[in-house]
């Protein structure tokens, strides 16, 4: 599981431009809405216990980009447009609808127009003025790079009197620059991916087959995140937030994606966490992030051990670890039975653009005299996805890519029966005598566990005990939703 801080104001649109850029090749600002229904992906849907103080949504309901816009960029209601036009025109005062908009305290948005943006922003204008075209169009990548490293140079000269000496002190001088103020975080977006046999397996199977795969995923992201909220979601209340206390839940919208930004089949869900959450007695606060990033291992092994359990109880498949090429690392359990070149071949294509883009990285440096800046590494990925994607089409339908993914899966495999032999013997696997989480294995497990935790780690948290658990738990025949049910922490 992924976890990164989406920040007030236009931060939360990471979830248009960075998870867009990452997941496929779209450029620029677009719409949440549009951005979905564009490559034809499931809309996005809201969840969380703590929609229950939210009236007037449930769990399972459509996300559009207003009530993104409402939550994520200001922290108000999501619904607080609507609200604002029912009571137009009421004996209610401005003051009283306002308070039927919010969530507590809105997010305080900052300016992200720092001195050295503006002058930047400033220098593509003059650049435009010269060709006859539009002061904020869009200039060649090459030439705001070079714009850039203009201005670092003599913001850098500026305050220190002198020029910077190598690449680092002026990459560090456009990072400062460039960083806004202090932001307010207005979520976290939370990412559970399956590991590759379970996409493969999905991409190639029949589509009832397909359908009850995803079905499992959507199950672990459910169970994953009910770990989340009975055992890390917290807020803080008192002087500078000395009391931790319980609240009712979290409010998350939910979209899931089908494939990588290569195009190859990769099942995925993006959570969006807004951080705001109900107290037991009404108040909106936020959430105490420090607990939620000390869970974030023991949440991902959640997901993984509910996944496994889901599968094995709905389609009768059976994991196994298979070792890495890294023998520091831990081995990787696979659906048995789904080829590993099926599964190599769906991530040689990120392995492509990952090289492609540390040449560009390299080509960059040379060129500018620094390394890429995050924008521009995000737009040298974008590049790279372009340059390394096959020349065809890429198909947006969830049939469209299901046919691809069927003839490459063909292609390497060597015809589409053996596909379909593949899928038989993954969905098929032979007998094997479980091992049972009698008593003997309980104990077994403690021992290994701790000897785990000596091994790896000088000292460790409740968080890391229960993850190192989960990882064994996968390995025993223990029931679906008994994995998830031993005690958390005193709330």
């Amino acid at each position: 599981m992924g976890l990164h801080k989406l920040t007030a104001g236009s931060g939360y649109d990471y979830l248009t431009r960075q998870v867009a850029a990452l997941d496929a090749t779209e450029k620029g600002h677009v719409g949440l809405a549009a951005y979905y229904s564009e490559r034809g992906e499931s809309p996005g849907v809201w969840l969380g216990s703590g929609l229950a103080g939210i009236d007037g949504l449930d769990v399972g309901d459509p996300v559009t980009a207003q009530q993104m816009r409402n939550l994520f960029g200001c922290g108000l209601h999501p619904l607080a447009d609507v609200r604002a036009q029912q009571f137009e025109g009421s004996d209610l005062t401005l003051t009283a609808i306002e308070k039927t908009m919010r969530l507590g305290t809105p997010f305080r948005v900052v300016d992200e127009a720092t001195r050295f943006r503006v002058e930047v922003a400033k220098r593509i204008a003059d650049l435009n003025a010269l060709i006859g075209a539009p002061a904020d169009a869009e200039v060649a990548a090459s030439s705001r790079a070079r714009i850039r490293t203009e201005v670092a140079k003599e913001f850098f000269h500026a305050e220190h009197g002198r020029d910077p000496v190598d690449a680092r002190e002026l990459a560090a001088q456009i990072a400062m620059d460039s960083r806004p103020r202090s932001q307010t975080v207005a979520g976290y977006d939370l990412t559970f991916s399956p590991v590759k046999s379970v996409s493969t397996l999905w991409a190639v199977a029949d589509p009832s087959t397909a359908a009850a795969i995803e079905r499992a995923h959507q199950a672990a992201v459910q169970d994953a995140l009910g770990f989340i909220e009975k055992h890390a979601l917290f807020t803080r209340t008192g002087p500078q937030g000395i009391r931790q206390v319980n609240v009712r839940g979290l409010v998350a919208a939910a979209f899931t994606h089908r494939d990588s930004r290569a195009g190859d089949p990769d099942l995925h869900t993006h959570v969006a966490v807004a951080n705001k959450v109900q107290t037991l007695d009404g108040r909106w606060l936020s959430i105490d992030g420090r607990v939620l990033f000390k869970a974030k291992v023991a949440a991902s092994e959640t997901y993984n051990t509910s996944l496994e359990q889901h599968l094995r109880d709905v389609l009768g498949v059976r994991f196994a670890a298979c070792p890495g090429a890294d023998p520091s690392k831990r081995p990787i359990r696979e659906i048995v039975g789904v080829d590993p070149r099926l599964n190599q071949r769906w991530s040689t294509r990120r392995a492509h653009i990952n090289l492609r883009r540390g040449e560009l990285a390299i080509q960059f440096q040379a060129e500018h005299g620094r390394p890429p800046a995050p924008v521009e590494a995000l737009q040298l990925a974008q590049q790279a996805t372009l340059e390394t994607r096959d020349a065809k089409h890429e198909p947006r339908s969830l049939a469209e890519q299901r046919a691809t993914w069927m003839n490459e899966a063909s292609a390497v495999l060597g015809g589409r029966g053996a596909v379909a032999s593949m899928v038989t013997t993954a969905l098929t696997p032979a007998a094997e005598s479980p091992r049972m989480a009698d008593a003997h294995w309980v104990e077994q497990t403690a021992d290994r566990v701790l000897a785990a935790m000596e091994q790896t780690r000088s000292t460790w948290q409740m968080w890391h005990v229960r993850a190192e658990a989960q990882r064994h738990v996968r390995t025993a025949d223990v029931p679906t939703g008994q994995a998830n049910t031993s005690g958390g922490p005193p709330r």
